[in-house]
């Protein structure tokens, strides 16, 4: 039997703001350990027998950071990046993903998994998924049930039958249920895991949810190819109803199962269930970063740049980033998103980048930022280099730090070593590359009218941007 993973890395898991941001999710984040959301998932599937390379859907805007943290993993030879030009929820990405593979064989297994989990018990995982496949490849159409250690109120349940079957999906419970449904002992949170045959899935999906069917057909036939990226063809995807998985298809199904799993399992929807699944010291404290407690208990305190220090605290929440620091209870950390949903109606950046913006070449970060000028640190990884372009308002002046840097001005190419600078001057066509073998760092101060990154004009790029 041959198990094709098919991670999910849509979202932005706004309830973990400020550190993650619309073009920086909760996937890409380091939340527990020195990898990524995403890259434990893939280094988790890699262990299993039977594995196909994986196949990854994000969404347009994070295709290169996505690509340059599974390619920094160096345990794949093989993956796909399947792009989605808008997001329509799981059911679209799902049957997308199952029509491009079904060149596979209809009897290859689709293991559906997040990328934004947490699992700590990999070998129960994988006791999981083999159970599961064998389910799916007998024409199941396979959830996960996780065993509830509390009545959570922010999770839907999935109500167990004889043997595997299911007899039901419940909605989120208020407490009582909850209460209810964890004495009852057949009750198992829904995981959002799933594994079918392709030919099952496609089969069910057509019948139930034909609109979505041929929708993700269609933009499977009309997309393209370019490099490790698949690009669903935004016309065909437009087309389909936006739905999710559970909805569009398990709720409807005859065929539909449950593998049990005490996993060790957390979606992460919040700070608080982060808080949960860390270790604790001898306060209750989950402490990252550079933080000085005092008199605190039961608090999660996360510093990413400064010293963050607490007196007296108790069950609170504290993170701070480059730009922005969050307080709360750490009992309302779901009311989060209340945050982001201000942030985003009144159009402040803070909703969607950081301070540090990651970009296909590298990064940069703003250090200071002025009506008329503005000072970046700008980071380009060996071999990359940016788009040749113009700016209409602004001129720039950059200081090489370490590295060496090859810039075209105008009609002049030349190499710039460390403590060495250039003046691009508003209008002049240029461009900024890294022939070396070590990261280039220059410092960007701009001048000008209009500092906006939308003052770009493209003539060339190598990473397929549209010129703005």
């Amino acid at each position: 039997m041959k198990i094709q993973p098919v991670i999910l890395a849509g979202g932005t898991g706004s309830r973990l703001w400020p550190l993650s941001r619309e073009l920086y999710p909760k996937q890409l984040l380091q939340l527990t350990d020195d990898t990524s959301l995403l890259q434990t998932t893939l280094l988790r599937v890699a262990e299993l027998p039977g594995v196909l390379p994986p196949v990854v859907v994000v969404g347009e805007e994070h295709r290169f950071i996505t690509l340059s943290q599974i390619e920094a993993l160096e345990k794949f030879d093989e993956f796909t990046v399947l792009l989605e030009p808008e997001g329509k929820n799981t059911a679209p990405a799902i049957c997308g993903a199952a029509h491009f593979c079904r060149q596979l064989g209809d009897d290859v297994v689709l293991l559906v998994l997040p990328a934004d989990h947490i699992i700590l018990k990999n070998d129960a995982f994988k006791d999981a998924v083999i159970e599961g496949a064998g389910l799916a490849a007998g024409g199941g159409v396979v959830t996960f049930g996780i065993q509830p250690t509390v009545p959570e109120t922010g999770y839907g349940y999935i109500e167990q039958g004889e043997g595997h079957s299911v007899v039901s999906f419940k909605e989120k419970p208020d407490l009582a249920t909850a209460t209810d449904y964890l004495a009852r002992g057949n009750y198992f949170w829904n995981s959002g895991m799933f594994a079918f045959s392709l030919k099952t899935v496609l089969g069910e999906i057509e019948r139930y949810a034909p609109e979505i069917f041929f929708a993700m057909e269609s933009a499977v036939k009309k997309g393209s190819s370019d490099g490790r990226f698949f690009r669903f063809d935004e016309a065909a995807m437009s087309q389909s109803p936006s739905d999710s998985i559970d909805y569009a298809l398990m709720e409807k199904t005859d065929n539909a199962a449950v593998v049990a799993a005490d996993l060790g399992w957390s979606d992460i929807g919040s700070w608080k269930a982060l808080w949960e699944v860390q270790e604790k010291d001898e306060s209750g404290n989950v402490a990252m970063g550079d933080v000085l407690l005092e008199d605190t208990r039961n608090c999660l305190v996360r510093s990413e740049k400064k010293l963050v220090a607490t007196v007296g605290l108790e069950d609170t929440l504290v993170v701070e980033t480059a730009d922005a620091v969050l307080v709360s209870p750490l009992s309302r950390s779901q009311d989060v998103k209340s945050i982001v949903t201000t942030l985003k109606k009144q159009k402040r950046e803070e909703y969607s980048v950081h301070a540090t913006v990651y970009r296909p070449w590298g990064s940069y970060t703003v250090l200071e930022e002025q009506p008329r000028f503005q000072i970046k640190r700008i980071s380009v990884t060996p071999g990359a280099k940016l788009s040749l372009q113009k700016h209409h308002h602004r001129s720039e002046h950059w200081v090489v730090v370490s590295g060496t840097a090859r810039v075209t001005n105008g009609e002049s190419v030349e190499l710039l070593y460390e403590n060495q600078s250039t003046y691009i001057p508003a209008g002049n066509v240029h461009r900024l590359e890294n022939p070396g073998v070590i990261e280039l760092e220059l410092i960007e101060v701009q001048n000008g009218s209009y500092l906006g990154e939308d003052d770009i004009v493209r003539f060339d790029d190598v990473y397929g941007r549209e010129d703005k």
